[in-house]
């Protein structure tokens, strides 16, 4: 007796199995510790971490970058594509349900017999027929083929949704990055333009003493090329501003000439803390991480997939509906039919396609899980790199201030005693020029430290953390 169809394909979904291994997440080589050191207690970043600097012009900038990014709105496009892929994925799994109706008509000759042989009567015969109905047919998962692409499809989307909240971060830092140098360079104009303005006094005493007698021309001389050189630096450190807030307009979505915040100074700003735990915890405070994993567990979905390609296809299919040679009795009592039938088709020899499949599905695992090793290590590294950097910049930046301090008490002697004709003209720019050098070190100097803290917010993850993976909907 056959069985009816409903229990046959419940017989079938139970006996279904999946082929292949089962993804196991991967194992990484963690330190126990940074050799930096660790903080007493960790400090991992906000949602929004750079609010920490206190600056509202950078938070403006930032939520524009948000919203108008070409490259962040590239990274959401790509991950809507994905999402729509998983849903093709998913759509798979389930039977394929269509409505057909169709109309046939035929004309033939009727012929006669004449003797042995059949002549054309002249006479014609017409025939038509009409049907409609559904058609249903289902390829049942039984060893996991398409769940498993379903999975990898699934694995790619929320890799994909990763890697736009990695191409988020680095625009933010980007806008972060970019405003801190233009602060810097304005406090290196502001430092220029006060050097210049000292050496110009200097020089205008210097030249008044020669007047009467008490300086030499060489002394106007040597003051007038520092006032000559001071000057010379302010069209460059301009020009690099200007690129700054160029470089604005690109990570924000908006022409340059849109960009209309000016920069004030780096040292209005706030360090907000920030300090990385065990590395251990690193590893879920990282889109690209989880992204890399993501990517693992697609290509072990593929391979379970490449191997349930060697085992028999079986698709279930059938029609129901209605079917006369009238129209006006279509929907009669003998008009309905319904059908049902069941295949399995084995692919036999195939010149190695499937084998090939295999072991490209295999070897791209490989390459993934070499690429997860990397991606750890690397991350190891940005942390080690950015809190050695902080530490020494922070370190550099005291000692530069004390130089600065001291310079500034040898430049006021020095300009003291020049104008009461104690020193010469030389003890003289050999102060101002210190100065001036120091003052210029110590902006740069401000700027790598800011950097470094912000090289460690990205190191750290940007505030992201593994509880906020969400699996796109199928």
């Amino acid at each position: 007796m056959v069985a009816p169809l409903p229990r046959l394909c419940a017989v079938l979904l139970l006996a279904g199995c999946s082929v292949g291994p089962v993804f196991a997440p991967p194992q990484a080589e963690v330190p126990g510790g940074y050799r930096a050191g660790v903080a007493p207690a960790a400090v991992w970043p906000a949602a929004e971490w750079w609010r920490g600097f206190g600056s509202a012009e950078l938070d403006g900038l930032i939520a524009e970058a948000r919203a108008n990014s070409p490259d962040i709105q590239a990274a959401v496009a790509r991950v809507r594509q994905a999402e729509a892929q998983l849903r093709l994925a998913g759509a798979s799994l389930w039977p394929t349900v269509g409505v057909s109706a169709d109309a046939a008509w035929a004309r033939s000759s009727v012929p006669r017999r004449v003797g042995s042989q059949s002549v054309p009567s002249g006479r014609y015969a017409e025939s038509r027929s009409y049907g409609l109905g559904p058609a249903v047919s289902w390829e049942l998962d039984l060893w996991g083929r398409l769940a498993a692409g379903r999975e990898a499809a699934e694995a790619a989307a929320q890799a994909t949704a990763l890697d736009a909240r990695s191409v988020a971060l680095s625009v933010v830092s980007a806008v972060a990055g970019t405003w801190f140098q233009a602060l810097a360079l304005q406090d290196r104009l502001d430092v220029a333009a006060r050097n210049l303005a000292d050496s110009e006094r200097v020089l205008a005493a210097v030249t008044a003493r020669a007047q009467v007698g008490t300086a030499s021309q060489l002394d106007v001389a040597q003051q007038s090329a520092l006032v000559a050189s001071l000057r010379a630096r302010v069209p460059g450190l301009r020009s690099q501003l200007e690129q700054q807030l160029n470089a604005l307009g690109v990570l924000t979505g908006r022409p340059p000439s849109a960009i209309l915040v000016r920069p004030g100074t780096l040292s209005a700003l706030s360090l907000p803390p920030v300090a990385p735990g065990l590395p251990s915890e690193l590893l879920a405070r990282r889109p690209d991480i989880a992204a890399a994993e993501a990517d693992l567990r697609g290509a072990n979905a593929n391979i379970r997939a490449a191997r349930a390609a060697f085992l028999p296809n079986v698709t279930l299919s059938g029609r129901a509906g209605f079917e006369n040679i009238a129209l006006a009795t279509l929907f009669g009592p003998g008009s309905f039919f319904v059908s049902a039938v069941g295949s399995a088709t084995q692919a036999v020899f195939d010149g190695g396609a499937r084998r090939a499949v295999l072991a490209r599905s295999q070897a791209r695992e490989e390459e993934l899980l070499a690429e997860y090793r990397r991606v750890v290590i690397q991350a190891f590294t940005d942390v080690e790199d950015a809190v050695q950097a902080f530490r020494y910049s922070s370190e550099q930046e005291a000692l530069t201030r004390e130089a600065v301090a001291t310079s500034q008490r040898a430049a006021d002697i020095a300009r003291a005693q020049l104008l009461a004709g104690t020193i010469d003209i030389v003890a003289t720019l050999n102060a101002q020029t210190t100065l001036f050098n120091n003052l210029d070190v110590l902006a740069q100097v401000r700027l790598a430290r800011f950097q470094s803290l912000l090289a460690l917010y990205k190191a750290l993850g940007g505030g992201w953390s593994a509880a906020e993976v969400a699996v796109p909907p199928a």
